[in-house]
């Protein structure tokens, strides 16, 4: 299937540099140009291009001054912006670098270098728009968990700051944390294959029934799938193991200690704790301080013991989690 090509904006105020331009790229892409900045931030506003190759020294604003202008607002932000100008010092690039720039080519410009330069910014930002995409699944398919299990957002969203919290005080990197907190949500997605009668029973489950509701793990592994991406992966594991206990005692494979994987003992943990504290059809909230002597006292029975010492040591900023993202009364 054919897609539309990406569109560029040129900006340059002479001339025989934009027809440079025009030269190496137009075979490829949709071409915008603008002589200065006034008409570059117009157009950028209106036409939402897919990456501008911007001049330094222009009359009126500068390529910095329109660079800034682009960053700081919120619907031109994430266009990348490659410099394209005769300031070839050290002190030029790094400046802007730092004003959000992705590259920078100094004139005369080679016609291999532009293309391949281009080409892979392109390339980036399509990764970029892969992997937002790839979130918003994720997301999505958490929040129909939350539909079909009568549950409110607002238990997903705190329980998947809480694990994020935990990570953090656990001494994980804050890319892994910020995985995490994506990947949490679907710890219930597989309670979409459970039936009705089961899972909305008012009711005690009866043994028939309670397996059922314990297949929903394996479910959720199933529906995510294998992906290769890290977050898939690890929204895979929480899935499939967050029910899993430290002593073995768990389910669906009775996995011990470190066989659970660390994602899933952080959200059990997470889960467990926003469950006890918050109001259900079935059940009364627990005040704060019986779940956490429960915490304490599952502490190698079903918790990690280390997870459980990094949750009281960042039990005042889950608090305020808590209070931030509260159910409205009836």
């Amino acid at each position: 299937m054919l897609t539309a090509p990406k569109t560029l904006l040129l900006v340059d105020d002479e001339p025989a540099n934009l027809q440079v331009l025009r030269n190496i790229l137009s075979e490829q892409y949709r071409l915008l140009f603008a002589r200065d900045g006034d008409r570059a931030l117009e157009l950028a506003e209106a036409e939402k291009p897919d990456l501008i190759l911007l001049d330094v020294m222009m009359p009126g604003k500068s390529g910095y001054q329109v660079c800034e202008a682009l960053k700081r607002n919120i619907s031109t932000s994430a266009i990348p912006v490659i410099f394209v100008t005769a300031l070839s010092d050290v002190e030029d690039e790094a400046r802007g670098f730092e004003l959000g720039a992705v590259d920078y080519l100094t004139k005369p410009v080679s016609a291999a270098i532009v293309r391949a330069r281009v080409r892979n910014h392109l390339s980036l930002v399509r990764v970029d728009e892969l992997a937002a995409t790839r979130l918003a699944v994720v997301q999505r398919l958490g929040r129909a968990a939350e539909y079909k299990d009568n549950e409110t957002g607002l238990h997903v969203i705190r329980m998947s700051h809480y694990s994020q919290l935990i990570a953090l005080k656990a001494g994980l990197s804050a890319d892994w944390c910020e995985t995490l907190l994506h990947a949490a949500p679907m710890h219930d997605v597989g309670k979409i294959g459970i039936p009705d009668a089961v899972l909305q029973k008012p009711g005690k489950l009866d043994a028939e029934e309670w397996a059922i509701m314990q297949s929903h793990t394996e479910i959720g592994a199933e529906i995510i799938g294998e992906d290769g991406s890290e977050l898939l992966d690890m929204a895979r594991e929480v899935a499939r193991s967050h029910h899993e206990k430290w002593d073995g005692s768990g389910y669906p494979r009775g996995l011990k200690g470190r066989e659970i994987p660390l994602a899933a003992r952080i959200v059990a943990l997470a889960d467990v704790f926003d469950a006890l504290t918050s109001e259900r059809p079935y059940k009364k909230a627990w005040p704060v301080e019986q779940a956490t002597n429960l915490i304490r006292e599952q502490s190698g029975k079903h918790f990690d013991p280390d997870l459980v010492e990094a949750f009281f040591q960042c039990l005042p900023a889950i608090l305020d989690i808590k209070n931030r993202w509260q159910e409205e009364a009836a």
